[in-house]
């Protein structure tokens, strides 16, 4: 689980921003809301971020979304820069270095990474865990300008042999992470397995609005081999009110067309894929379907006559199996997308009152009525907001404002009480008439 996150100079982020799971000194639903990572140590497993268009929110995911590539990418070509755009709008940052730090929890032990980095290559970067109160290195990564190389020094707790620690560093190279170039080395086993498995399989990719979930969907049922996802998701919808018996993929093989042909040759997939099913002549056509119960009987339809909500709501039920039943890490962004808001509550609060495993939730929103919910901590709630002066967002946590405990929050945000509200202009434009 994540103990902090630290961002600096990485899209519209320019000083050090920091979103804490570490709970305050509130008491309030402590059992429902944290989990013991260690002995006398809890951390919070949901993180609300709120703010305007424009005002940051989906950077700071984004931000651990690349973070999360930058420990697990793999890369062949030490001059291929790395994919992300530091604080463009000053005249100094795009030339100064950009910096990320994690404090996690696995095993019940504590890690810390760190890494500074520019488009061209990393400057630094060290894993660190905490066998007792004092750090112990794994290992501190370094950029030799004279050699134009990384030098890695391993610590001693790593307890790899000297020939695995030579394949590790030859992998390291200047855009690549020593945590993705042990990925790619065939070592023996470490810590720095655990650490890597953390970011490949312990943090999911962000969930985007416009992500689709019938694909979505067909992909984590084709692969639910005992039918117990399906069971899940049937159960969640049902409890959602939704008058859904069951799901069915239907498949069918059809001819491939002319028309058919040509689109398969821009469609950015591998050749080899597309001669396979140009010599089969036939593709595979998938459709979910949906057993509707009614007072006169059972109903098939098609995905297609379900509703956005209805699709995304199912979507989300997949992510609540996750992090009931695996343990994960799961960024939603904008996650009231085409939900009602007590469908949006329902899922917050199936997953607080059912989560015994190291999970944990990480949502944008705009849906200020969870601000007006009495279910709600405050340590829990951040704000993005636009610095006046040069555009920055700066994260701002809710339980930092002062904000007596018998008001509400929800009224103090929409007074302006708590961070600046988005300026809405005159009514009126000005436009002018054609002669």
């Amino acid at each position: 689980m994540i103990g902090n996150f630290k961002i600096r100079n990485i899209l519209s982020i320019r000083s050090e921003q920091c979103l804490s799971f570490e709970p305050t000194s509130d008491t309030f639903k402590t059992e429902e809301y944290c989990y013991e990572v260690k002995e006398n140590v809890k951390l919070l497993k949901i993180g609300i971020i709120y703010g305007a268009n424009a005002s940051g929110k989906t950077n700071i995911v984004e931000a651990l979304a690349f973070f999360r590539e930058l420990m697990t990418k793999s890369s062949t070509d030490k001059t291929e820069e790395l994919d992300f755009e530091p604080f463009l709008l000053d005249n100094t940052s795009k030339n100064e270095k950009s910096f990320m730090e994690m404090n996690f929890y696995l095993k019940e032990e504590r890690y810390n990474l760190k890494i500074e980095f520019d488009k061209k290559r990393i400057y630094s970067e060290v894993l660190s865990f905490y066998p007792g109160t004092q750090p112990a290195i794994l290992y501190d990564r370094q950029y030799d300008p004279v050699e134009d190389k990384a030098n890695v020094v391993f610590g001693g707790k790593l307890e790899l042999s000297k020939e695995d620690k030579n394949i590790i560093s030859g992998n390291a190279i200047n855009n690549q992470s020593v945590l993705a170039a042990f990925g790619k080395s065939n070592v023996a086993a470490s810590r720095l397995n655990t650490v890597y498995e953390y970011f490949t399989k312990g943090i999911s990719n962000t969930l985007s609005p416009n992500v689709s979930f019938s694909a979505y969907t067909q992909k984590h049922l084709d692969n639910d081999k005992n039918g117990e996802l399906k069971k899940f998701l049937v159960k969640f919808l049902k409890a959602s009110d939704f008058n859904i018996e069951n799901i069915e993929i239907k498949k069918e093989e059809i001819a491939i067309t002319p028309e058919m042909e040509k689109m398969l040759q821009i469609i950015p997939t591998s050749e080899d894929i597309k001669n396979d099913v140009l010599k089969k002549g036939t593709i595979i056509n998938s459709e979910l379907y949906f057993i509707h119960k009614t007072g006169i009987g059972e109903f098939s339809l098609p995905e297609g006559y379900e509703s956005s909500g209805t699709m995304r709501f199912m979507g989300l039920g997949i992510l609540l199996e996750q992090l009931l039943l695996q343990g994960k890490i799961i960024p939603i962004d904008e996650v009231e997308s085409s939900l009602h808001y007590e469908l949006l509550s329902y899922f917050i609060k199936l997953f607080l009152l059912n989560s015994k495993k190291a999970s944990q939730l990480i949502l944008t929103t705009h849906d200020l009525n969870l601000l007006n919910e009495d279910f709600i901590r405050r340590d829990t709630i951040w704000f993005t907001e636009k610095d006046d002066d040069n555009g920055e967002t700066k994260l701002i946590r809710l339980s930092s404002l002062g904000l007596h405990k018998n008001l509400s929050p929800y009224n103090a945000y929409r007074q302006g009480k708590l961070v600046k509200l988005p300026f809405l202009g005159s009514l009126f434009l000005d436009i002018e008439e054609e002669e």
